[in-house]
C-alpha cells in the first residue's frame, strides 16, 4: 500500500508541473485562450519594411499592442498592417502611424499618435488613414556618399 502512496504523490507532482509548464507558455507567448482583451485596427502604408508580425504598437512610448499581420492590397499597391490594440485604449480618426526604428539599426515597430482633434473614435476594425512610412537608411547612407544630397 505504501507503494502506491508514493507513485500517487509522484504523479499528482507531474500533473501539477505539466500544468505550471502550460499555463506559462500561455502567459509567455501572449495567447488569449478565455477572452480576448484587445480589438484589431488596419492601415495602409506605401512600404512596410522590416516591420513583421508580432512587432510593437506604441504610442507615447508605452506599448498598447502588436501587428497582427501583414498583407497587400493589390489594388492600390498598399501594404496592410492589422493591428491588435489592447482594450481601454482611445484612438480617433484622424490618429496618424508611423513606422519607426527602436535605435540607429533596431527593431522596427509601430508608432500611433492618438489624435484627438474630432469626437470620432476610431471603432474595431477601423481603418487608420494618416500614415508614414519607413525611413530607408540605406538609401540616405547611398546619398551622401555619392553626393546626391541637396544642400
Amino acid at each position: 500500500m505504501k507503494k502506491y502512496a508514493m507513485e500517487t504523490a509522484v504523479g499528482i507532482f507531474v500533473v501539477i508541473g505539466l500544468f505550471c509548464v502550460g499555463y506559462m507558455t500561455v502567459k509567455l507567448g501572449n495567447v488569449g485562450l478565455l477572452g480576448d482583451d484587445s480589438y484589431s485596427l488596419l492601415a495602409r502604408f506605401t512600404s512596410v519594411s522590416g516591420l513583421r508580425a508580432g512587432s510593437s504598437i506604441q504610442m507615447l512610448g508605452i506599448e498598447i499592442g502588436r501587428v497582427d499581420g501583414l498583407t497587400m492590397d493589390q489594388e492600390n499597391q498598399m501594404a496592410v498592417v492589422k493591428f491588435r490594440i489592447n482594450k481601454g485604449i482611445n484612438i480617433y480618426d484622424d490618429a496618424i502611424a508611423s513606422i519607426k526604428t527602436e535605435g540607429l539599426i533596431g527593431d522596427r515597430y509601430v508608432s500611433i499618435d492618438p489624435g484627438g482633434g474630432t469626437d470620432e473614435l476610431l471603432q474595431p476594425g477601423g481603418t487608420i488613414t494618416e500614415t508614414e512610412s519607413p525611413t530607408d537608411i540605406q538609401e540616405l547612407i547611398s546619398k551622401y556618399a555619392f553626393g546626391d544630397v541637396e544642400k
